[in-house]
């Protein structure tokens, strides 16, 4: 942060009268480690930090990137060759009319350094609970740092320590069961619970493919394929640009035409998650509850939109798209899943979703990795790739029987660039009704 602060201070005796500037800071120290067949096949360490460097004078801007050395005189250099690179741009460029700045001297701190767990015990772990098995998976851990600095006087800073193991546990005939154990501090016992699961559902894909002609089926889908339907709800659907101008997907909901079950509350919680308090255009970010008790609540707004369409910001991001989802947890225990289910599907992961009708909020998808068929709350064979079709407004609406009481931490495993701060917790769902089409 000291390295930072410095950046600020001497851009600050840098501009002009007349020139405005925000400055973003992103930097990690991370760990990876690569396993196949359950061994350690590559490991290495990434330790990075750049700059974003926005220059404002009379309506206009321009955004550059700049690359830190971790050096202060070269760093300083660099910065000042990039305002000189943004000056003689801005004269190119015309005059925003949706450029809404923030000047207020907001300051946020916030620093969760529970310590990492050590190397050495995440390996033994997964060495001991993988015995015999073929593991295949990234384990990134480390922290990740943010911040943010006006020409105004805002400051905002933010570091938090996590860790996320992304695995795949394969069988000899090729089929797989996904999973992933992700959060701020490693439990032992946690984590080898989690991947005992993993091996207790691989054993079931050695049995024949149940066949299952297209119809409409009891379902549960556990976190990781509810968060699949979540991910593209949030492509838009809470947007205050997307619903002003009609493209939401749950543009219904807002309008309160449509409706989802009183069992579903979704908030957007930056408070205790890895993602920053403030956005990169410079406003604080606060929690928003987005639907509440299955009714359309709050909605994400950028600067952009609180200009174009007369709101207020509350700090989302540019796509405005969440980045610290929540779905309330409901009664449903863990261990009574399959006796609730009773006969139906269990899904563990979706993929290849999107669209089949936008306006409907109608979803369509695949099945991935381990499905299976359960007659009288047991699993009885894995079931083929299959396809489903059905709406929002059905799957989270009129056919949710039941969210589980346990959720899950599920940390975006993106490290296009740099490593992501999204993350998603999320219970199970119990659907009276999916349509499988093919």
């Amino acid at each position: 942060m000291n390295d930072f602060k410095a950046l600020v201070q001497w851009l600050k005796q840098a501009v002009t009268d007349k020139e405005q500037f925000h400055l973003g800071y992103a930097a990690e120290a991370s760990e990876f480690v690569r396993f196949n067949h359950a061994k350690v096949r590559q490991a290495g360490q990434v330790q990075q930090a750049s700059l974003n460097l926005k220059l404002i004078n009379n309506g206009r801007h321009a955004d550059l990137g700049i690359t830190l050395a971790g050096e202060p005189e070269l760093d300083r250099q660099r910065l000042a060759e990039g305002l000189q690179q943004l000056r003689e741009t801005l004269p190119l460029l015309p005059p925003d009319p949706y450029l809404l700045l923030n000047h207020n001297a907001w300051q946020s701190s916030n620093e969760q350094a529970r310590p990492l767990p050590q190397l050495a015990q995440v390996l033994e772990d997964i060495s001991q609970a993988a015995a015999g098995v073929d593991l295949v998976g990234i384990y990134a851990a480390g922290p990740i740092s943010r911040g943010f600095a006006s020409s105004d006087g805002a400051f905002g800073w933010h570091q938090a320590n996590s860790f996320n193991f992304d695995f795949s546990l394969f069988h000899a005939n090729g089929e797989a069961v996904k999973a992933s154990y992700a959060g701020h501090t490693w439990d032992s016992a946690e984590f080898t619970a989690r991947l005992q699961q993993a091996r207790e559902q691989l054993v079931f894909l050695d049995r024949p493919l149940h066949p299952l002609p297209p119809g409409e089926y009891r379902a549960y889908l556990a976190p990781a394929a509810l968060e699949e339907i979540i991910g593209i709800i949030t492509w838009g659907g809470f947007s205050a640009q997307a619903i002003a101008s009609k493209g939401s997907s749950l543009q219904r909901l807002y309008a309160g035409e449509q409706h989802l079950s009183p069992l579903v509350t979704v908030n957007e919680q930056i408070s205790g998650s890895l993602s920053q308090a403030f956005s990169t255009e410079g406003y604080p970010r606060s929690d928003v509850t987005l639907i509440n008790a299955g009714k359309a609540d709050g909605r994400l707004v950028n600067s952009r939109s609180a200009a174009e369409y007369g709101l207020s910001a509350n700090g989302a991001s540019s796509d405005e798209a969440p980045s610290a989802l929540q779905m309330a947890a409901g009664s449903l225990a863990q261990a009574d899943i399959l006796k609730q289910l009773g006969t139906g599907l269990y899904i563990s992961n979706l993929w290849y979703l999107n669209y089949s009708d936008l306006p409907a909020a109608r979803l369509t998808g695949m099945t991935r990795f381990a499905t299976f068929w359960v007659e009288d709350g047991k699993i009885k064979a894995p079931i083929s790739t299959m396809r489903f079709d059905d709406s929002v407004y059905s799957l989270l609406g009129s056919q949710l029987e039941a969210l589980t009481a346990e959720r899950e931490l599920l940390l975006s495993a993106s490290t296009y660039g740099q490593r992501n701060t999204s993350s998603n917790l999320l219970p199970g769902a119990l659907i009276k009704r999916l349509t499988l089409t093919l």
